[in-house]
């Protein structure tokens, strides 16, 4: 656990320094993102990842991006497991540093995920690797922005996530638990260079393990973006309403 305490502290030295670089503009957005992640087993060791995330700006006046990600997932225990999949991005121009035009994203994506239980805390640790083709606003001869050519880049995510039931030793049917976390994201590669830090989200929230259903949460988000030009940060302050559903496909 201090390890783990340790990583999240280094983070936040981390988030703290970039702010405090010579960051020409900041933008405060407030936002509002409506989740749902899908572990849907058809197999002993196989499951569907099934996700789909309607984030909307100005709380929700207006679009900020569409997620949709889907993937499967090779379970080595109840405890571990690894996934590979597909993911579709589309973003809008929201925000006080909007983009100069609607524009997608495509990616793949690959992770390994371990669940460990330290007295009442279920811990979370995830890392993930992101292989982006982001077809970014350029502006064209008639002075209109469209998206352009596909921009290769890699991006490495990192999440820690702890959550404690209110009550009993473990989180359960029916338990009302308070959850956190912290997700760090780097970019590599030859297309990027101005901004390796990437992103990083804070999360706090109220959750309820519904029983055979999955887990139901609100919470607030604290989303910091550096732009791709390392002069552009956004401050999210962003309402996240989620289920993770656990329904199994396999028959009784």
């Amino acid at each position: 656990m201090k390890k783990v305490l340790i990583f999240m502290a280094a983070m936040a030295l981390l988030t703290a320094s970039v702010q405090a670089q010579s960051i020409r503009n900041t933008a405060n957005n407030t936002n509002a993102w409506f989740m749902y992640f899908g572990t849907h087993k058809f197999a002993k060791k196989w499951s569907l990842h099934v996700e789909a995330q309607v984030r909307r700006a100005d709380f929700v006046n207006g679009w900020q991006q569409l997620l949709l990600r889907s993937g499967l997932n090779y379970h080595f225990n109840d405890n571990a497991f690894a996934s590979a999949g597909y993911c579709f991005v589309e973003t809008w121009p929201y925000g006080e540093l909007p983009v100069q035009a609607q524009f997608p994203e495509n990616r793949y994506w690959q992770q390994l995920q371990l669940r460990t239980q330290t007295g009442k805390a279920e811990w979370v640790n995830r890392l993930r690797l992101e292989q982006r083709f982001v077809k970014s606003p350029v502006l064209q001869p008639d002075d209109t922005y469209q998206p352009g050519d596909a921009v290769y880049s890699n991006r490495m995510r990192w999440l820690n996530r702890v959550s404690i039931p209110f009550k009993g030793q473990k989180i359960g049917p029916n338990s009302l638990y308070i959850t956190a976390y912290e997700e760090i994201m780097v970019s590599f590669g030859k297309n990027v260079k101005f901004n390796v830090f990437d992103q990083n989200r804070a999360y706090i929230a109220l959750g309820y393990n519904i029983p055979k259903l999955g887990r139901l949460e609100a919470g607030y988000l604290n989303h910091l973006i550096l732009r791709g030009n390392g002069l552009n940060l956004e401050n999210n302050h962003t309402f996240m309403l989620s289920l993770a559903s656990n329904i199994s496909l396999m028959k009784s």
